[in-house]
């Protein structure tokens, strides 16, 4: 199932994993790893070679799924899984790349299931090589390199250092981290104006509820969320309006802002601007009340205690909710301390939305002024919680709005 797929469980992008029959073959796992903890998902194709390195059930474990190695072994469940397997990933990686499957790729030779694969692959493609220095400085090898790069292969190049055979120079794999880090690039360049035509309406940061000219009732949102959200969604061809109540970030260069302090200008703001937006998403941080009067002076110091009568303020994302019109996809935000899931879950369909993002706000690497998020998403289509890792607020931002394409794909 692809990742664009409007009945898949997941938004996380599928990653064809290939492996390749070299001693690097074991840090294959650390890549798998590495993907799965950005959130991916990672299926597992291996040569016949790479199985005498690092056996098939240990990627299957890790990964839960089948591992191929050939297209007629009796326990494929696929039986053109060359086609399924390569077209049904958002990115193909194979690490490490010997020499040998450099070749084949570059002179399309199909051989084996991942030299098949490579040839039946529509999506980008990234390989990571690995071998011998005076390998990889051969002319044969070079010129089957520049084949590939003409071809749109993109190459990670190997490090230099002590290779197993004692050797030193260039030839070693790249460590698993920087070929994890160079995937989840590419996988962000390929969603490139995949929302080109929407019109984001994003709330954004905390309000401010006025008690006299000097205090107010707030909390501790920075802004931070809402700001990589509408980053994101700009970068992906979408327009951006945001309506940003106090914030301690700057906002993205290329969206509008619109800035309202309380509750209520938030609302009136909101409501106003929703009228041009196709998504609307409730990152602000809202306050639920407010004082019911508002002293005109500053109250003074002078009793033991003072009591404050609070009222309801407006809730602007059920109010969008209610009255959206064209097909608006309406998003909202859980910030919970308890019962998360349930909690959000009874928002999402008390006021009919989407979609729900919801985080444990009690977590240091999660929630407010955090650079850092673990989230999960609900849906109105799918109530089978999306639990994502802990992702930087920029990661965390564009598996959202994956969330997004596939709700109007849908």
């Amino acid at each position: 199932m692809s990742a664009s797929d409007p009945q898949a469980p997941t938004p996380q992008p599928n990653v064809a994993l290939g492996v390749s029959g070299g001693i690097a073959a074991y840090k294959a796992v650390e890549v798998l790893r590495g993907l799965q903890k950005a959130g991916c998902n990672v299926r597992v194709a291996m040569t016949k070679r790479a199985c005498e390195f690092v056996q098939p059930l240990t990627f299957r474990a890790l990964s839960g799924a089948h591992v191929i190695v050939d297209d007629y072994a009796p326990d494929n469940p696929d039986p053109i899984a060359h086609i399924t397997f390569s077209q049904t990933a958002d990115l193909l990686i194979v690490a490490p790349a010997t020499a040998n499957i450099i070749a084949k790729f570059a002179n399309g030779v199909a051989d084996d299931f991942l030299t098949s694969t490579y040839l039946a692959c529509t999506a980008p493609v990234l390989i990571a090589p690995a071998m011998n220095t005076t390998m990889w400085q051969h002319p044969a090898t070079q010129r089957n390199l520049q084949q590939l790069r003409a071809d749109g292969v993109h190459i990670l190049e190997p490090d230099a250092g002590e290779m197993a055979c004692k050797t030193i120079g260039p030839g070693r794999l790249s460590e698993p981290d920087r070929i994890v880090a160079a995937a989840l690039e590419l996988l962000r360049s390929g969603r490139k104006n995949d929302l080109a035509g929407e019109r984001f309406l994003i709330t954004v940061g905390a309000t401010r509820e006025e008690i006299d000219p000097v205090r107010f009732i707030s909390n501790r949102s920075s802004g931070r969320m809402g700001f990589a959200l509408a980053e994101a969604a700009l970068k992906r061809g979408g327009e951006v309006t945001v309506v940003a109540g106090i914030t301690t970030v700057d906002p993205p260069a290329g969206v509008k802002v619109v800035r309202a302090l309380s509750a209520e200008e938030m609302d009136r703001a909101v409501a106003h601007e929703s009228l041009n937006a196709s998504v609307f998403i409730g990152a602000a941080a809202i306050a639920d009340y407010r004082p019911a009067q508002r002293a005109t002076q500053k109250i003074k110091k002078s009793e033991e205690s003072v009591t404050l009568t609070l009222e309801r303020t407006p809730d602007v994302l059920a109010n969008v909710a209610a009255a959206r019109t064209n097909g608006m996809l309406v998003v909202g935000f859980a910030a919970e301390t308890e019962n998360v899931i349930a909690n959000a879950l009874e928002k999402l369909r008390a006021k009919k939305l989407d979609a729900i993002v919801a985080n444990d706000v009690t977590r240091s690497d999660s929630g407010f002024d955090s650079r850092t998020n673990a989230i999960t998403i609900l849906t109105a289509r799918n109530d089978q919680p999306i639990e994502l890792p802990t992702l930087s607020k920029t990661e965390a931002a564009s598996r959202i709005l994956d969330v997004i394409v596939n709700l109007r794909r849908a």
